[in-house]
């Protein structure tokens, strides 16, 4: 059973940043492609980024590329996500995930983590 922890999230204005983390234990962490989602209040949960087992291949939703970036280190079991020119709109929980096969949606992702609130405020 693979466990996530996120943290990082918190308050902070528009244009701002911030930084997520998300740890998972094991041998078997850099097995897993590792993705973020987020879900803000009454709408569904969304993609947001992905990496790969190596970390060598990333991909991003639309509404996100060229102000956040995904990455991984597998000896410290971590996958970070550095969120930069935020928006009001980026508000939601993130949520770490992780599978074995690469998906972008979050249907079939059998690993995920309990969240953390990221608010951005105008």
């Amino acid at each position: 059973q693979v466990q996530l922890v996120e943290s990082g999230g918190g308050l902070v204005q528009a244009g701002g940043s911030l930084r997520l983390a998300c740890t998972g234990p094991g041998r078997s962490f850099s097995t897993y492609y590792m993705a973020w989602f987020r879900q803000a209040p009454g709408k569904e949960r969304e993609f947001v980024a992905i990496i790969s087992w190596a970390g060598d291949t990333t991909y991003y939703a639309d509404s996100v590329k060229g102000r956040f970036t995904i990455s991984r280190d597998n000896a410290k079991n971590t996958v970070s996500l550095q969120m930069n020119s935020l928006k009001p709109e980026d508000t939601a929980v993130y949520y770490c995930a992780a599978d074995p096969i690469r998906r972008t949606t979050p249907r079939g992702y059998d690993y995920w983590g309990r969240g953390t609130q990221v608010t951005v405020s105008s």
